[in-house]
């Protein structure tokens, strides 16, 4: 059975395929156009013929036969043109010749192409070569030249010789083939124009979602304004930024009022210089940058850069720099201060004049300062191992600060504990004591030392799931210019610290999930960690 049947509708299929939409589309308006004009014919003829000047009131019985068959067959294919999407050039070529013969019989009937029915063949001719390919419009042509040759040829058997009929024929023929050849030529350029605005189309589709996509998938947020503020678009990471949740198309200060007062600020002054604005719901400082465009509606593009993730990026630079020379410190330096260290509590032993042994203690000193200083750089490299669990803070702190003031020689009531809210935070042990020892240690060494003078305040945060740790002293508090190098690797304001310790703690908070930030003097330095008290965030 395949056998039989495949030859058969294999080429029914390329025939098919060969014809686009935009062919059968134009097909369907022509045979609606000859449907409208064979229903005119008939009624033109059904009712008083004396009423159209193009019949004549003589013919009305043969005009009516004719229109109606005219009619039925135009209902015929345009239905024909609906069901059936085959035989394209058939079924043109059927409805152009029904045309030329019923055309013709009407010039026969209303006395030649006097009557004005020529044109109507002009007007068939001209939609078959807007619709029909190749030969075969010269060939309608040809076929509606003889027809009316014929038709002029036996009007002058019957009746006498007419030069002039046959010299109208002979014009109506040259226009019939100029007619179909040029709507042919026509309709090959709006052919090729519109197979190349179709694949302008598809090209400019796929450049639109690839655009779209890279727009959505950026990880700076994006916003379109006019100049009047209303925001038109924005992409998914605008709304993460500013701390939005499926916010609608709106006036920029309904996004934030910094940022609206920064945007009208630029229209009257533009610069290419950004700016930094805090979000006011996610609390995140943003670097924004304002872009002018060329569009028609003098669009501004405002690029939303999160500075957390700048510093974060420099951050992993640095520390792939510190890695580096990590690896170098434990071979290279360690073992040998290791070796100074140990010869100089040798040389002590002995007796020396007391020049000497100030001398020997400044050595061993420097040596314990740089065995501290490899110590806390081989930490950085453990930030990374974080085996987080939930730590209950009124136990843990209890226990940590009591160690805390054996061990650097203070008076028990010289830190203040405070609690309320939640008092949980999921952290790695070992870290949390580390970064919580730096924070200590760093207040008590700027405090009075005096009964409260560093306190401790655990409080719930703002944010759900989350838990704020606040360290505070009553010392002179951060100046301006120190609180911008604060966290800087390095940065101290002791000549025997190593300035590693709050950027120790700021990174072991982070590979915690937490965040260390120094908060306004209150006199003193405010530091705070917030942290989760949930181990799967």
């Amino acid at each position: 059975m395949q056998l039989s049947v495949e030859p058969s509708v294999e080429p029914i299929m390329r025939e098919a395929d060969t014809y686009s939409d935009v062919h059968w589309r134009s097909l369907h308006y022509f045979s609606l156009y000859r449907f409208i004009i064979s229903m005119l014919l008939f009624v033109s003829a059904l009712l008083q013929p004396s009423l159209f000047s193009i019949l004549r009131p003589d013919s009305g019985r043969f005009h009516l036969i004719i229109t109606s068959g005219y009619l039925l067959a135009t209902l015929i294919a345009l239905m024909w043109t609906y069901r059936q999407r085959l035989f394209f050039n058939l079924q043109l070529s059927a409805q152009v010749l029904i045309d030329i013969l019923i055309m013709t019989m009407l010039i026969h009937a209303g006395g030649g192409l006097r009557s004005g029915l020529g044109a109507m063949l002009l007007v068939t001719l001209a939609g078959a070569g807007l619709v029909g390919q190749g030969r075969l419009v010269s060939f309608y042509a040809a076929v509606a030249t003889l027809a009316v040759l014929l038709e002029q040829s036996y009007r002058t058997m019957i009746y006498d010789f007419d030069a002039t009929g046959f010299f109208q024929t002979g014009v109506f023929s040259i226009g019939f083939f100029a007619v179909a050849i040029s709507a042919r030529l026509l309709a090959r350029r709006v052919i090729a124009n519109e197979e190349l605005a179709r694949l302008r189309g598809i090209e400019l589709k796929n450049q639109t979602l690839i655009s779209q996509r890279v727009i959505e998938e950026m990880q700076d947020g994006v916003l379109v304004l006019n100049p009047l503020g209303w925001v038109k678009q924005h992409n998914p990471r605008a709304e993460r930024l500013l701390g939005l949740s499926g916010a609608l198309e709106c006036m920029i200060n309904e996004y934030s009022q910094s940022l609206a007062q920064e945007f009208f600020n630029w229209l009257d002054h533009p610069s290419t210089a950004p700016i930094l604005v805090r979000a006011p719901v996610s609390d995140m400082t943003l670097r924004v940058r304002f872009v002018a465009t060329e569009s028609s509606e003098n669009d501004v593009l405002i690029f939303l850069e999160d500075m957390g993730r700048i510093q974060e990026q420099a951050q992993q630079l640095k520390l792939a720099a510190l890695g580096r020379l990590t690896a170098n410190i434990a071979h290279e330096i360690r073992n040998p201060l290791s070796a100074i260290s140990h010869a100089g509590e040798l040389l002590l032993e002995d007796q020396h004049s007391e020049v000497q042994s100030r001398l020997l203690r400044i050595v061993l000193d420097n040596a314990q300062r740089l065995e501290r200083i490899v110590h806390d750089v081989l930490e950085l490299g453990r930030r990374d191992h974080a085996h987080r669990e939930l730590i209950r803070l009124r136990d843990s702190l209890l226990l940590f600060v009591e160690e805390f003031t054996f061990k650097e020689k203070v008076a028990a009531d010289t830190i203040q504990l405070d609690f309320s809210g939640e008092a949980d935070i999921a952290f790695d042990r070992s870290h949390f004591h580390q970064v919580l020892w730096n924070l200590l240690a760093n207040a008590l060494r700027h405090s009075q030392r005096t009964t409260g003078s560093v306190r401790v305040r655990v409080q719930s945060a703002r944010h759900e799931n989350q838990v704020e740790i606040h360290v505070l002293d009553d010392g002179i508090g951060v100046g301006d210019r120190q609180r911008e190098q604060i966290f800087e690797p390095f940065f101290t304001t002791q000549h025997r610290g190593t300035g590693l310790g709050l950027f120790i703690a700021r990174e072991l908070c982070e590979a915690n999930g937490a965040r260390l930030e120094l908060l306004g003097n209150t006199p003193g330095a405010h530091f705070c960690i917030t942290g989760s008290f949930d181990k799967c965030l």
